[in-house]
């Protein structure tokens, strides 16, 4: 169980930080916390929103609804599921939601008067599943996304996922983004992740949200670094399954991953100016970087892609249980802005990584847009 684990000097901590803030309105009423989105991920999220919403009833309600997109498992609906015996058993078997976890198949119920909304769902289905929630948001209501990737606009080029719920939502958007895969976290493995959000209120509440003993928050306000590397990771890390079903070895893998740090940065640089360079050295960097290449669901692919000869679609559908594949279409997405900017050339890994995935080059390759890198020159 989650409970025994979650020390209570955090819980004891948060309480004694609100009763001395000359900012706390004793009489401010709980806020009302939703969850939109139900897969691994956001299965593994509930797990911690749940605990501290129970355990700080001043701050939260102490239910937390969740929309979970309905579907049978053995002849019975998800939600009831989850709902009765506690479990996501398709998306997180054999790990316990807390009780206060609240399934719910229509989203705009359970979004209802929620006061912070989490979108956690594959970032292609943003628009479509959350369209029945414009104009039907509580005022004053604020966004954070745990999505990685982007969305692609219709005349072609892409946009933060944040900007896009912000925008299509009226709510402001703040990110969580980290070296956090998700069977880890509902393990209760020690990891830490990164907030960005601008507005540091909303950040120390979100912080008390989601840190317990074993998942460390650092709240930063650079939101646009934190998503853009939340995004670009799962290109890199396709690149290293690469590596791996090639055999290439470590000291290819480490190149690999440096020199996709390297593209990220200079992503960030080119098209998000402004970022605070030390933003990449946080969770949401380079320590997602490295679990991501090294253990998530893209590398995994990928290197099936290499070794079993079978398309990334084929794969995803064989592998992953329903869960999406994003790397492939964010190298996609991201490739359409280099190439209508003539700046493929200065992102050989990134262009690599996409021609592989859309077939246009053979894996193999990957090698010289290693040993050709701009940063060598």
């Amino acid at each position: 169980m989650l409970a025994p684990k979650l020390g209570s000097s955090l819980i004891q901590h948060s309480f004694r930080r609100f009763s001395s803030s000359s900012k706390l309105n004793i009489n401010m009423a709980p806020k009302k916390v939703c969850i939109v989105g139900s897969g691994n991920w956001g299965s593994a999220i509930a797990r911690l929103v749940g605990f501290n919403a129970e355990r700080l009833p001043g701050r939260f309600e102490k239910n937390v609804s969740m929309w979970v997109f309905e579907e049978e498992v053995d002849g019975r609906k998800l939600t009831e599921i989850i709902n009765t015996d506690h479990e996501n058993v398709k998306y997180l078997p054999g790990r316990t939601l807390p009780k206060n976890i609240i399934a719910i198949p229509d989203i705009a119920e359970a979004a209802a008067d929620a006061d912070f909304l989490i979108f956690v769902l594959p970032h292609q289905f943003i628009k479509r599943a959350c369209a029945p929630l414009i104009g039907k948001l509580k005022p004053g209501a604020t966004g954070l996304s745990l999505v990685k990737g982007f969305a692609i606009l219709p005349g072609g080029g892409i946009k933060l996922i944040s900007d896009l719920i912000s925008e299509e939502m009226g709510i402001p958007v703040s990110v969580l983004m980290g070296a956090n895969l998700a069977n880890e976290v509902a393990d209760e493995k020690f990891c830490e992740t990164t907030i960005g959000a601008r507005d540091s209120e909303v950040g120390s509440d979100l912080k008390l949200l989601f840190q317990t003993e074993n998942f460390r928050v650092t709240v930063v306000s650079d939101t646009q670094t934190v998503e853009i590397c939340g995004a670009l990771k799962n290109i890199v890390a396709c690149a290293a399954g690469f590596c791996d079903g090639l055999k290439m070895g470590d000291n290819t893998k480490a190149a690999t991953i440096r020199l996709g740090l390297k593209e990220m940065m200079k992503y960030g640089d080119t098209f998000y100016p402004g970022g605070n360079a030390s933003t990449y050295f946080e969770s949401c960097g380079v320590a997602d970087l490295i679990t991501t290449c090294y253990g998530g669901r893209n590398r995994r692919v990928s290197e099936a892609f290499v070794t079993r000869k079978k398309s990334i679609v084929d794969l995803e559908t064989e592998m992953l249980n329903g869960q999406k594949l994003q790397g492939p279409e964010t190298a996609a997405e991201v490739n359409y802005v280099l190439a209508a900017k003539g700046l493929e050339a200065e992102f050989p890994l990134f262009t690599a990584v996409h021609k592989i995935c859309i077939g246009e080059l053979q894996p193999e390759k990957l090698l010289d847009s290693l040993k050709n890198h701009p940063a060598h020159h």
